[in-house]
């Protein structure tokens, strides 16, 4: 009984966001990208020729092993994940395909494939695949295989989305003809690039913006104006600190002996928050290192510490929970020297994000006329509760190397449901303990 109120007052203390399950695109994703073979190992049948000790070699990662994992992914509240290429391939990381026709026996069969989506869509998970162009793409001959090739694969597949790769020297009406016809053969299918484009993907990587996030929040005390060119143009295009064809954020990090955990937390915030798609590298929960490949892509070790988990799953949730989060307006409120605040806001919800990536604790003013009067912000990382103070102003105190989400509310003076609650907690606490006393002093009695 007591959980169960306790569990009341916080649904109590805490206002609903709005949240649109209709009509969502791609700007409403985040992705998790990971290699089937660096996953996880579920079961040893795929194993030939397999060597878990070999950067190089195939370490023998598959789509059980995937499967197997599944409630970690669910548990970081992604919408989307990446399985990279799966066809017969000369490689590990799929990139060197051999067959289009066939899916890498390393990985499993084509039967598994397929199970392993339903099951993720059962979980309400969306499944992307690579696509990495071989041959001469210049070539007319080359070019139709591949767009047949590429249809196929999304016929045979229930796909909620396809990464075209390695484009090379595709030109922009080909792609166009490529994306054309693998929307026509899978409706709702997303076709996405890891390359700039020209043509009509639904999202391309956002390189200016990820370039200036990673300059602000590599380290402490770092010039951030770069993070002035991000804006509301930014939404939809792929948001990400590293992916997995280059180094690894926190190898970055490392170079500049900062400590990774923190570093990750605060630059995760500003990736989640400001306009884009977040899309985030397997094993960044576990602040993964690595220059290059393959020691960028290490096998990933369950047993290591996930601290970043439960932190990317909150501020997923909270993305996801909120259209405001993921397409309102925003603007700059503050940026200079790592200390970003910004706003994101609709006709239903206003949020405030401020980010301290410095050395010292950092404060903002902010005037009723920005956010309302009679106006509250609640954190919902740290529970911070801001009011406005006598000299009419909202005054944000953050400490250093911290980030605070804030939802605006109306502030209504003391919270009568939660106070009446509370006063229950205590009364049935009190009458839980004179309950006990009172039989034990009455099995002390009979015994006697």
């Amino acid at each position: 009984m007591i959980g169960l109120l306790a569990a009341c007052m916080l649904a109590l203390s805490i206002a609903t966001p709005a949240f649109a399950d209709t009509g969502r695109t791609f700007s409403d994703e985040s992705i998790y990208d990971l290699l089937v073979d660096r996953f996880n190992n579920g079961l040893g049948e795929n194993d030939f020729e397999a060597d878990a000790k070999d950067p190089s070699a195939f370490n023998g990662g598959d789509f059980a092993g995937i499967s197997n994992r599944l409630q970690h992914l669910l548990d970081m509240h992604f919408t989307m994940i990446s399985v990279g290429p799966v066809f017969k391939t000369a490689s590990y990381d799929g990139n060197d395909v051999l067959d289009y026709n066939e899916i890498e026996p390393h990985f499993g069969t084509a039967e598994q494939f397929t199970a392993l989506i339903d099951e993720t869509h059962d979980n309400d998970l969306k499944v992307m695949a690579d696509f990495p162009f071989t041959g001469d793409v210049t070539d007319a001959a080359v070019q139709n295989e591949l767009k047949e090739y590429a249809v196929q694969f999304v016929t045979d597949y229930e796909l909620n989305g396809l990464r075209l790769t390695k484009l090379g020297q595709a030109d922009t009406d080909f792609l166009n003809g490529v994306i054309n016809a693998v929307k026509e053969a899978r409706e709702g299918l997303y076709v996405i690039t890891n390359e700039a484009s020209d043509a009509s993907f639904d999202s391309t990587p956002a390189e200016k913006e990820s370039a200036a996030m990673q300059e602000s929040f590599v380290q402490v005390d770092p010039d951030s104006s770069s993070l002035d060119q991000i804006s509301k143009d930014s939404e939809g295009k792929l948001l990400q600190f590293d992916d997995l064809t280059g180094p690894r954020f926190t190898y970055k990090m490392v170079e500049l002996r900062q400590f990774p955990p923190t570093r990750w937390k605060v630059a995760t915030a500003a990736q989640f928050m400001l306009p884009g798609v977040p899309l985030v590298p397997y094993a960044t929960e576990i602040a993964v290192n690595g220059k290059e490949a393959p020691e960028s892509h290490p096998f990933f070790n369950f047993k290591t510490d996930m601290e970043l988990k439960e932190w990317i799953g909150d501020l997923n949730t909270l993305r996801n929970d909120s259209d405001t989060l993921r397409n309102g307006d925003f603007k700059f409120l503050h940026n200079e020297d790592g200390f970003v605040v910004f706003e994101r806001t609709s006709d239903e919800e206003k949020w405030i994000i401020a980010l301290n990536n410095t050395s010292e604790v950092q404060s903002i003013e902010i005037d009723p006329e920005k956010i309302g009067e009679n106006k509250k912000l609640r954190g919902v990382l740290g529970q911070d509760l801001i009011k406005e103070t006598k000299d009419n102003k909202y005054h944000i105190v953050l400490d250093r190397e911290l980030a605070e989400i804030y939802i605006i509310e109306d502030d209504k003076g003391f919270n009568t449901p939660y106070l009446i609650a509370s006063i229950m907690v205590v009364v049935l606490f009190l009458l839980f303990l004179y309950m006990v006393i009172r039989k034990g002093k009455q099995s002390g009695q009979a015994g006697q």
